[in-house]
């Protein structure tokens, strides 16, 4: 091989590598705003099906799309100027008696008694009720810059979400343009049951969680447990989460009855109402609302939950299960093909 010839090769290997590490960087510098566009992408395709309809319908898309982020905005607003301020006065006081609650348990119960003692959970508490005013204080600068950061994250996902939302028939005939001609059919395909999956699992989801939460807070009404608002805000939030998140609320809000009402019969109402709530949301609700859109083994929802959560926090969790059962569309006929002409193959000698 000539010298020449070598060199050259030499140069286009070291520059190859090169710009392999400069778009990589570029990647890891960008990551922020990377998942800003990825998270306004996920919101953008969860609100598809919504306009589709008021499209179906002799809306002007671009009418429909200002229609849903209007309603969005204002369903929010209510939501921050109703149940917000309750929540945090609530969620306070609940914080600020729990040491109280626990003494009362603990004079009523042995058992409770010897375990706060041996663990030193009321001394604790009451240590840290006593100090949270002057954390809070002590933390409002950063709490503020927090606050103001999240904020701006949320107004960005929001503009960039309307673009893609306005723009969504003509982003997927784009993205299915880069493909040759003959999967184009195929592609265009695919993203239509992507869009389908997401959007239906979202909303589903979303309907399911609301729902949660206001079966919640009618019981915790109905017994008579204070702080009920936070509570049931609680439960929707963590049903939000797959798997473990209805247990998790359960699981708080016994707590807290037990702790502020007692164990009979209040705790005993809240443990059988959230028992046979899940029954009818596992068997009733949810296949009737997520008809269609998730059909994944429990063990992989797990895994992608537990894989989205470590990468994005509660936001990744909640994207994980509709990515993965697109990408379970996708593949799965690529793999049921490949298992056809692997058993239609002749045997080998």
């Amino acid at each position: 091989m000539p010298p020449a010839l070598v060199f050259r090769w030499a140069v286009a290997g070291t520059a190859g590598v090169l710009l392999t590490f400069l778009v990589a960087y570029c990647f890891y510098v960008t990551r922020g705003i990377l998942v800003l566009v990825l998270m306004a992408i996920f919101v953008a395709v969860s609100l598809d099906p919504v306009i589709r309809w008021l499209v179906a319908r002799a809306v002007p898309r671009p009418w429909a799309v200002t229609i849903v982020v209007f309603a969005l905005v204002a369903v929010f607003g209510v939501f921050v100027w109703s149940v917000v301020p309750p929540v945090a006065e609530q969620g306070s006081a609940l914080f600020g008696d729990l040491p109280g609650h626990l003494q009362r348990l603990s004079r009523q119960s042995h058992t409770v008694r010897e375990f706060t003692n041996r663990y030193h959970l009321t001394a604790g508490l009451t240590s840290l009720a006593a100090d949270l005013p002057g954390r809070l204080a002590g933390g409002a600068v950063g709490f503020a810059l927090k606050f103001l950061g999240a904020l701006g994250s949320a107004l960005t996902v929001l503009v960039l979400a309307i673009y893609f939302m306005a723009d969504m028939r003509r982003l997927r005939h784009g993205l299915v343009g880069l493909f040759p001609p003959r999967r184009r059919t195929r592609v265009a395909e695919i993203v239509d049951v992507v869009v389908h999956k997401v959007g239906g699992y979202m909303i589903g989801n979303i309907l399911v969680s609301l729902l949660a939460g206001l079966a919640s807070f009618v019981c915790l009404e109905l017994v008579g447990v204070p702080f009920a608002l936070p509570l049931s805000v609680v439960v929707a939030i963590t049903d939000l989460i797959p798997m473990i998140g209805a247990t998790l609320g359960a699981a708080i809000c016994l707590v807290v009855t037990v702790l502020t009402v007692g164990v009979w019969p209040a705790g005993i109402i809240v443990l059988i109402f959230f028992i046979a709530y899940q029954q009818v949301e596992n068997y009733l609700i949810v296949p009737r609302v997520m008809r269609g859109t998730l059909d994944m083994p429990s063990m992989v929802v797990l895994v992608v939950s537990l894989l989205g959560g470590a990468m994005l926090g509660l936001v990744g969790v909640i994207m994980a299960i509709p990515t993965a059962a697109a990408v379970k569309v996708v593949i799965t006929p690529t793999i049921a093909k490949k298992r056809a002409d692997s058993e239609e193959a002749p045997p080998g000698d």
